[in-house]
C-alpha cells in the first residue's frame, strides 16, 4: 500500500502576528463598513483551514455545505443565530456553526479566529 506524498506535519506561525493576504467578501452588510481578511494554512477536498480577520460592523452570515470551528484569538463581538441563540466572542471562545447555520455578526472590536471548515458531501 503506498502513501501519498504529503507531510506528516504541517506547522504554522504565531497566528496572532501571521499577516493576512487575501480580502474576503462579506454578506449583507448592515452596519458601518466592516472589511475581512484571511490567510489560508491548509486546504484539500475536504478540509480547509486558516485565520480569518474582520473589522468592527455588522454584517450576515450563513454555512451551507459546509461546517465550521472557529477559536477566537482576539476581538470581540457577538453571533447571533437565526433562531434568537446568541454567544459572546472573546479571546478563547470557540464555537462552530453547522451546515445550515444562518445568523449575523455584530464586530464591536477587531475579531481573528482560527478556522477549519469541513465540506459536506
Amino acid at each position: 500500500m503506498s502513501t501519498p506524498n504529503t507531510p506528516a506535519l504541517v506547522a504554522n506561525p504565531d497566528m496572532l502576528t501571521l499577516e493576512l493576504n487575501t480580502e474576503h467578501e462579506l454578506d449583507d452588510v448592515r452596519e458601518g463598513e466592516p472589511k475581512a481578511f484571511l490567510t489560508e494554512l491548509y486546504s484539500d477536498d475536504v478540509v480547509e483551514s486558516g485565520v480569518w480577520e474582520v473589522t468592527p460592523g455588522e454584517f450576515a452570515g450563513d454555512k451551507f455545505g459546509a461546517s465550521e470551528i472557529m477559536l477566537v484569538l482576539k476581538g470581540e463581538a457577538t453571533i447571533t443565530s437565526e433562531d434568537g441563540t446568541t454567544i459572546e466572542l472573546r479571546p478563547g471562545v470557540s464555537f462552530v456553526t453547522p451546515d445550515g447555520w444562518r445568523g449575523r455578526w455584530q464586530v464591536r472590536e477587531t475579531v481573528r479566529k482560527m478556522y477549519v471548515i469541513w465540506k459536506h458531501a
